[in-house]
């Protein structure tokens, strides 16, 4: 049976059953007491069999009215009640469809068919979202991927047409190119694997990170004339150590390698309110605010930003993206301000831990 018809069946019978028990509550406290018989001297006097019998009949027909009243009724407000389900079976046929800009847009009250359709929606409108987001991510990875493959193939081109070539020469191009390829193909597949929150839950102290990630990148910034300046305190929280690990060595990346000829990063680490932070401040050209919102987004680069070096495994894209993914995958917020003079100033906020 339909739920429609479920439910006009129970309006049915529940009006039945409160007729029956009113023609009982009327049997019970009123006609129990007339005497069965009453003396034949003097006016008719009904007795009980009298008006049991003079009762009976129309408190079958009042019964049966109230069967069909109830059945009419009944299918009539289940429909009425059940409208709201229809339009979100239409909705979510639409969405298996491929469909998903169709909104349900429920009004009248706020109850509970107006709570479902209203979360319906807004899941509508995350699922176009992100289907949006990864159809962009697609043809954004296709284009970089097809850059590094179609300029292997011009260099190889050449070598053909020129024998003479220096192959020594060709073969240190042909690895430049291949290892921006392969820092793409793993950069793509670790913004894959942190959008997915993961099963650790494992205590990780971001300070200690923070000291172990500028102790790697310092060849790096001494090779660009950056200096690093780490200070703070210890700052706990939960969860992937091998992605925090990621987080917070692309962050620190960013900042130097999107820096000016002889400038300064500086990480601070701190854990106030069940909240751990790590903000990473450094020089650099000045961003509009338009520009820095998108940073964000996977393959934006700043406009005025030098681009990394093939070994600095960098310079493709993703790295704030991941950060991003990462951050949100930890239930986290990564805010972007522009600094005074030119710089971005990253905040990173994570839930906090006591160290025990």
């Amino acid at each position: 049976m339909s739920a429609r018809l479920k439910l006009t069946l129970s309006y049915a019978g529940l009006v039945l059953v409160a007729g029956v028990l009113l023609l009982g509550v009327v049997w019970a406290f009123l006609l129990r007491y007339v005497p069965e018989n009453v003396s034949a001297t003097g006016p008719f006097v009904p007795g009980r069999s009298d008006l049991v019998r003079a009762f009976t009949p129309p408190a079958l027909g009042v019964l049966a009215l109230l069967l069909l009243v109830g059945l009419v009724g009944g299918w009539i407000l289940a429909g009425r009640m059940l409208a709201p389900l229809h339009r979100i079976r239409d909705a979510a046929r639409r969405a298996a469809d491929g469909s998903l800009a169709h909104r349900i847009r429920l009004g009248g009250p706020r109850d509970e068919f107006r709570e479902l359709a209203d979360q319906f929606d807004a899941m509508l409108e995350q699922l176009e979202a992100h289907v949006a987001e990864q159809q962009r991510f697609a043809a954004n990875a296709s284009h970089e991927l097809r850059t590094p493959l179609a300029i292997s193939q011009t260099l190889l081109d050449v070598a053909r047409r020129d024998p003479d070539r220096d192959a020594d020469e060709l073969i240190a191009r042909l690895t430049a190119v291949n290892a921006r390829a392969v820092g793409l193909i793993e950069a793509l597949l670790l913004l894959s694997r942190s959008d997915r929150r993961g099963a650790d839950d494992d205590e990780v102290d971001l300070s200690l990170l923070v000291e172990d990630v500028t102790e790697e990148l310092l060849p790096t910034a001494e090779r660009r004339g950056v200096s690093l300046d780490v200070s703070g305190d210890a700052a706990w929280t939960l969860g992937s150590p091998e992605l925090l690990r990621h987080l917070v060595t692309n962050v620190v990346q960013n900042a130097i390698v999107h820096n000016v000829e002889g400038g300064a990063v500086s990480i601070l680490t701190s854990a106030a309110d069940g909240v751990s932070t790590v903000v990473v401040e450094n020089t650099g050209p000045a961003l509009a605010p338009q520009l820095l919102a998108t940073l964000t987004e996977p393959f934006r680069r700043g406009a005025e930003r030098v681009r990394a070096d093939a070994d600095d495994h960098a310079g493709v894209g993703l790295g704030l993206a991941i950060v991003s993914s990462i951050v949100t995958a930890h239930g986290g917020s990564l805010t972007l301000d522009a600094r005074t003079g030119g710089g971005v100033v990253a905040t990173v906020r994570l839930r906090g831990r006591s160290a025990t």
